[in-house]
């Protein structure tokens, strides 16, 4: 059995499929040993379905609970029986992980309302990699790095073999794919995005080029979601191009106010809760006039989220910080005080949807709205930062890739970003990449390796 892929579903697949009693399971990484698992390397939890505290965790989420919350961010761009089928199967997620040597924490400070939805594992992202692969490697895994598989051998729907860059032919009796999107193929963006495409920056691994994406489909597999929707958060522009992972994010809007280049606001700083929002403002901002925006607030906020590696701008009155940000002062000067002279009191609470709010405010900010004059004033630059892309391959519950003509592939498997556009047609819900990757990787290996040992 052979898995393409390095990160978190494809150390699901290649484990579960041992576990389930496959023979001889190989993991093609394209990376090399010392950027492996992909994208997995920057999370930082998991979202699951549990009755009661555990793993860290300090209250129940419930199946209906979670449902609801993903009706909500993708405005029910999902498939239905997908989803609930996804959440279900969670449920027993956390005991799995724990039993393949994950180890869990509390929420961080500046987690915000994250800490009874979601469980923390020990060491973040690149702890849980390397445990994977660990234990994978207790199992008998076999791990091949440096290696992209660039095409597939298939007839009739039936996988063969795999062929590599350097022109080996790895036969297999199945395969999993769990090789990710094509958030960091920046030519592919710009088919869509035009020249915007140029001011993206990803936040992940360079590696996920969608070469694996692309064989599927021109194989014939049935495509899912809008190749312009995305996991895709407002990332500090001063980061790098590839990799800034968690430490470039910046969760400060909720906090304060946003605008674009010329001073203006653009959205709703406070329309939801931030686990339920902040994967939308990555759109917001790539849809500004030169993909920029700037995020302001004050000193009575600041020590409120979790910051951005880089230092935020600080000034000492609006006029000066509107020097320092390059934007035109007498703009910015108006904006701020159009927003404070809308600002309604109320009782301010950032662990719920409170009732500070505007009022004749276009756009509104809907919550946690508090005047910004306290100095010194502070702000960073935003640009939109993609963490994965939703075009992606049609499955069933089995995690069978889908043909054009709605049939199973015979023996060809998917799981993780590859897939996830048939849950998420837009919209995020935080940790939920690594719910579904986990949720059908596990079921990839399990019912690629059943096949394989018919």
């Amino acid at each position: 059995m052979l898995v393409v892929g390095g990160g978190n579903a494809a150390l699901c697949a290649a484990m579960a499929a041992k576990d389930e009693g496959a023979r001889r399971v190989m993991v093609v990484e394209v990376a090399p040993r010392h950027a492996r698992g992909g994208n997995s390397r920057h999370t930082r939890n998991v979202r699951y379905v549990h009755e009661c505290p555990v793993d860290g965790l300090t209250g129940p989420y419930l199946e209906d609970e979670f449902w609801s919350d993903l009706l909500r961010v993708t405005g029910g761009e999902t498939d239905e029986r997908l989803a609930r089928f996804c959440i279900r199967e969670s449920r027993t997620i956390g005991r799995w992980m724990s039993a393949h040597g994950i180890r869990w924490q509390g929420p961080l400070r500046g987690t915000l309302h994250l800490s009874r939805t979601n469980a923390f594992f020990l060491g973040g992202g690149t702890a849980l990699v390397n445990t994977y692969y660990q234990t994978a490697a207790r199992l008998g895994v076999e791990v091949a790095y440096d290696s992209e598989v660039v095409d597939l051998v298939m007839s009739g729907g039936r996988f063969l073999a795999a062929v590599t860059k350097r022109g080996e032919e790895i036969a297999a009796r199945t395969i999993v794919v769990a090789a990710g999107g094509f958030e960091a193929n920046v030519d592919w963006h710009r088919e869509y995005w035009g020249d915007a495409a140029a001011n993206f920056m990803v936040r992940g691994t360079p590696y996920n080029q969608g070469r694996m994406l692309r064989v599927l489909l021109d194989a014939g597999a049935m495509a899912v979601g809008n190749p312009r929707e995305w996991h895709a958060v407002a990332c500090d522009a001063r980061g790098p191009r590839f990799d800034g992972g968690i430490v470039t994010r910046l969760d400060c809007i909720p906090f304060g106010i946003v605008v674009d280049k010329h001073a203006r606001r653009f959205a709703d700083e406070g329309q939801d809760l931030w686990p339920k929002r902040y994967a939308s403002w990555g759109g917001l901002v790539a849809r500004q006039p030169d993909q920029k925006a700037y995020v302001l607030f004050d000193h009575k906020v600041r020590g409120s989220f979790m910051p951005s590696v880089y230092p935020a701008i600080e000034a000492g009155s609006v006029r000066a910080l509107a020097a320092a940000l390059g934007l035109d002062a007498d703009a910015l000067s108006a904006t701020v005080d159009q927003y404070n002279a809308a600002v309604r009191p109320g009782t301010y609470d950032q662990s719920r949807l409170d009732d500070c709010r505007t009022e004749g405010l276009d756009p509104p900010k809907s919550h946690w709205a508090l005047t910004i004059d306290r100095p010194p004033f502070y702000a960073y630059p935003l640009c939109p930062g993609i963490t994965f892309t939703y075009l992606g391959v049609g499955v069933d519950e089995q995690a069978r890739v889908l043909m054009q003509d709605g049939s199973p592939a015979d023996n060809v498997f998917a799981a993780g970003e590859v897939m996830a556009g048939n849950i998420l047609g837009r919209g995020y819900l935080a940790g939920f990449g690594m719910t579904i990757g986990t949720v059908f990787g596990r079921i990839a290996g399990r019912e690629a390796a059943r096949r394989a040992l018919r």
